[in-house]
């Protein structure tokens, strides 16, 4: 049997011979239930994700696959595919929904293509902060959520942190909306992205990720978006000298697993996945927060200034008509909106 590739190891391309290989490279694999499960014939599950290995989410995913191994006395194992070997997210995504990967990690509004009200998670300042996405994920009704989505082929089983998405730039701080306006800005190449861009009279740019620092270098773009980390992972903090604290988005990652890898677990196995997805869920939060830690700190010696006197309420008004254009769009983003409102009101009581 063909050892799977984990983080560190050489990546291997995608390819046919490869996804073929995934799908039916074990014994365990085939197992029609866990009932059928042992420790010497488990069954096997494949994770397939886009991060590098030393990922802060990478590395929870690992801590997940370990903790199933474990709690289920090696009868449930979960190999694992990173740094992109199946693919792009988008086409993991594909492969998940036809049950050829069995569980995968994705930016949320990603999973807009599946579900519309998965748009939501993209809109600026739906969450006024990391603690209250988390809070209004972690509830049992954002749980009944995620089961909703079955009979589209996927089911939720956590959330990870990506952290707050700010803009950052060549040398301009951005401290009120009429600080941004004409600026060119790398955005996602995400409608929910452009259109912010647009409500704040700025001017956005899509372009692959790969292309932003060259772009940055050479004036191309005035800044772009995103976390900390960027700033030293990516190292545009090399050529980019504010970072401005807007925080005009907090995208959660989703873990899911196919709807056919659910259907193959016995209810007390779906319990106990879904634990150890929550237990490296909440261990995640911890090395996240050290992580952005680290990223400012290293960033501050690049010669990075951080701006955090930013006016978020004249951000969080000026980008309203986006979520209300979503929202009027897609009943199911409004729906997921009423949601949300509701679990932050009871949290909140």
């Amino acid at each position: 049997m063909r050892t799977l590739p984990r983080p560190g190891r050489r990546a291997l391309l995608a390819s046919p011979l490869l996804l073929a290989g995934a799908a039916g490279c074990t014994s365990g694999g085939t197992l029609a239930s866990s009932a059928d499960a042992r420790e010497d014939q488990p069954l096997v599950l494949r994770l397939a994700h886009n991060l590098s290995g030393t990922h802060p989410t990478s590395l929870a995913i690992d801590a997940f696959a370990a903790s199933v191994a474990e709690r289920s006395g090696g009868r449930i194992r979960i190999d694992i595919y990173a740094n992109g070997q199946l693919g792009s997210e988008p086409a993991v995504l594909g492969q998940l929904v036809q049950g050829i990967v069995d569980i995968t990690r994705v930016a949320s509004p990603g999973l807009a293509s599946q579900h519309p009200g998965y748009h939501t998670f993209g809109l600026p300042y739906v969450f006024d902060s990391e603690e209250q996405m988390h809070a209004v994920l972690d509830s049992e009704r954002m749980a009944e959520f995620y089961r909703t989505t079955e009979d589209r082929g996927f089911v939720g089983l956590t959330h990870f942190t990506s952290g707050a998405r700010s803009f950052y730039t060549r040398a301009t701080p951005i401290r009120a909306p009429e600080d941004i306006v004409g600026m060119k800005i790398r955005v996602q190449d995400m409608r929910s992205q452009t259109e912010l861009m647009e409500a704040l009279s700025g001017a956005p740019v899509v372009m692959a990720f790969g292309d932003t620092y060259t772009a940055l270098q050479t004036g191309l773009i005035d800044g772009a978006e995103s976390n900390e980390t960027v700033l030293t992972d990516s190292a545009h903090g090399e050529v980019t000298k504010v970072f401005s604290r807007t925080r005009h988005t907090i995208i959660p990652d989703l873990m899911l697993i196919s709807s056919a890898a659910w259907q193959r677990l016995e209810p007390e196995d779906r319990e106990l996945v879904a634990e150890a997805a929550r237990q490296s869920s909440l261990d995640h939060r911890t090395a996240w927060a050290e992580a952005i830690a680290e990223a400012e700190e290293t960033a501050r010696g690049m010669g990075v200034e951080f701006v955090d006197d930013v006016d978020t309420d004249a951000f969080r008004e000026a980008t309203a008509s986006v979520v209300e254009d979503f929202a009027a769009d897609h009943p199911e983003v409004a729906e997921l909106l009423e949601l949300i409102e509701t679990v932050r009101e009871e949290e909140s009581a």
